[in-house]
This record gives C-alpha cells, sequence and structure tokens, in this order.
C-alpha cells in the first residue's frame, strides 16, 4: 500500500486526525463542511487518498480510500501510520492550513511571540500561508509523548 508519502484528503469526521497527520508532516487536505462528491472530486483530481469513517463512502470505486475503523484518535494515528509512512522528520505542515512549514530565524519572529519564548527557543518555524508562528516548546513535548505511546506495540 504504501508507495512514499501520501496526499490525503479527509471527511468532516476526521477533523482531528487531520490536524495531527500535517503536524507529522503529510500533505493532508481538510474542510470541515464538503458534501461526499466534492471528497471524491478531490481525491480523483489530486491523486488524494480519502480518509473516511463513512462505509458507504469508502466503497466508492475510483477513489483510493482508507476506512479509519476507530473513533479514537490514537488508534486512527496508529491505522494511518501503518498503512502509509510518514514523511521524513524536517517534513512540517501547519496544523491550521497544511502549508509546508519554513525555517525562521529568531530575529525574523522576535516581534510574534512573547519574550519568555524568544529568550528559551532558538528554533522557529513560520506558515508561508498564514504567517503562524511554531516553536518546540511544551506542547510540542507532551504531542512526542503521545506519537510515542502510540506507536507501542
Amino acid at each position: 500500500m504504501d508507495e512514499g508519502p501520501p496526499r490525503f484528503v479527509v471527511d468532516g469526521m476526521l477533523g482531528s486526525l487531520a490536524r495531527w497527520l500535517r503536524i507529522l508532516g503529510y500533505d493532508t487536505d481538510y474542510a470541515n463542511r464538503r458534501d461526499d462528491a466534492e471528497l471524491v472530486r478531490i481525491a480523483r483530481a489530486e491523486k488524494r487518498v480519502l480518509l473516511t469513517r463513512d462505509r458507504e463512502l469508502a466503497s466508492r470505486r475510483g477513489v483510493p480510500v482508507l476506512l479509519v475503523e476507530s473513533q479514537s484518535l490514537d488508534e486512527q494515528l496508529a491505522q494511518v501510520t501503518s498503512a502509509y509512512t510518514p514523511p521524513g522528520p524536517g517534513a512540517r505542515r501547519c496544523p491550521v492550513c497544511n502549508a509546508t512549514l519554513v525555517q525562521a530565524q529568531p530575529q525574523e519572529v522576535a516581534d510574534r511571540v512573547p519574550p519568555y519564548v524568544l529568550r528559551q527557543h532558538r528554533h522557529f518555524q513560520r506558515c508561508p500561508d498564514c504567517e503562524r508562528i511554531y516553536w518546540q516548546g511544551s506542547h510540542w513535548q507532551h504531542m512526542q509523548g503521545r506519537l510515542k505511546q502510540q506507536r507501542r506495540p
């Protein structure tokens, strides 16, 4: 099933999963209010794998689909990451808009982050589309811990 990092389109039932997939670096197209026809159109036109919990939608022909079995986010992540290898460690996407994050120097973000963050961190990433700034603070450490736990056998 795995041929490198896939591109996903995700149905409205899986918003949290879409956000986490972006954080892991997967190209993940998500908008909350798309109907089935629009999801199928996007999957076909952009050669994306459709992630859905809807069995009827998953049965559509001519569209690569992964039927997400669980309601648990941790189990959803485990299912997707076991079916599709995550992109490399340098691949990061904006969890809000899906753009590829770019490195930013501390002086570039000095007026956009709290002073204590600037004092404690040297590595920042910026979203070139929505302009959000990211750094590996305590929230990042909690996320990494969650991902490590869900990878345990």
